[in-house]
């Protein structure tokens, strides 16, 4: 699934939503020195992605992991050029999270970006928060 930011209703007021109404939990990426919303929480299940467009036509792979944490980096592997990071399996090496670029088996830590497999490449990473 891909999710537009433009395709999302209006942010609300600064007020955390409840904890007994997920769905209207978004999922915000500090992009530049705004806040944007990527999607809803509702549209994350843990350990799979969603891609989302960013203001500046770039993409992004979000994810969710079992505790509730949110992660977003940037969706296309920088090995085979293709935009499939969120639909990579989720994983943890060391304590930290990661994907799995589906083409080329290399991984990339949810927290910051860096290939785990090769320290000289990394994709964007965001800063995220709930909302």
């Amino acid at each position: 699934m891909t999710v537009a930011p433009e395709q999302l209703p209006p942010a609300p007021a600064s007020t955390p939503a409840p904890a007994s109404a997920p769905a209207s939990v978004r999922v915000e990426a500090l992009l530049g020195r705004r806040w944007h919303a990527l999607c809803e929480l509702g549209d994350l299940k843990p350990g799979r992605g969603v891609a989302v467009l960013l203001p500046d036509g770039q993409q992004a792979a979000v994810f969710v992991d079992r505790a509730g944490r949110a992660y977003a980096i940037g969706n296309q592997d920088p090995f085979s050029g293709a935009f499939v990071l969120a639909r990579g399996p989720l994983g943890s090496a060391g304590g930290r999270p990661y994907v799995t670029s589906p083409p080329a088996g290399r991984r990339f830590d949810l927290t910051d970006g860096r290939c785990l497999d090769d320290a000289a490449v990394s994709v964007p990473a965001y800063t995220v928060r709930l909302r």
